[in-house]
């Protein structure tokens, strides 16, 4: 049963940053894109940021550009998405999605996603 399982997440406040990681146990991702969603109480899950399967190509949806970043350790079948100056408008749960190829965009949709983990919390106090 393919898993992704992330984890990092947690209450800090305005300002603060965190490094959530995705840890992926079918070992044939490593040959695909994973991407980060987050979903906030009432909102609609939406993009956060992605990278290729080598790493070259990365991408940011535009509510976290500049502030977020995202990196690969294929080694250890972990993405990590590094979050800094967070706001309350970043509390949501985040999730790591993955699947078989394609090109990220910044406009990518959770129907386009096969794989998702559970989920972790991030919470964000003024």
């Amino acid at each position: 049963q393919v898993q992704l399982v992330e984890s990092g997440g947690g209450l800090v406040q305005a300002g603060a940053s965190l490094r959530l990681s995705c840890t992926y146990s079918e070992r044939t991702f490593i040959y695909d894109p994973i991407a980060w969603f987050r979903q906030a109480p009432g909102k609609e899950r939406e993009f956060v940021a992605g990278i290729s399967a080598s790493g070259s190509h990365r991408v940011s949806g535009d509510s976290v550009k500049g502030r977020f970043s995202v990196d690969r350790d294929n080694a250890k079948n972990t993405v990590y998405l590094q979050m800094n100056r967070l706001t309350p408008e970043d509390t949501a749960k985040y999730y790591c999605a993955a699947r078989r190829g394609g090109v990220i965009r910044t406009d990518e949709s959770e129907s386009e996603w096969n794989y998702w983990g559970q989920g972790t919390q991030v919470t964000v106090s003024s």
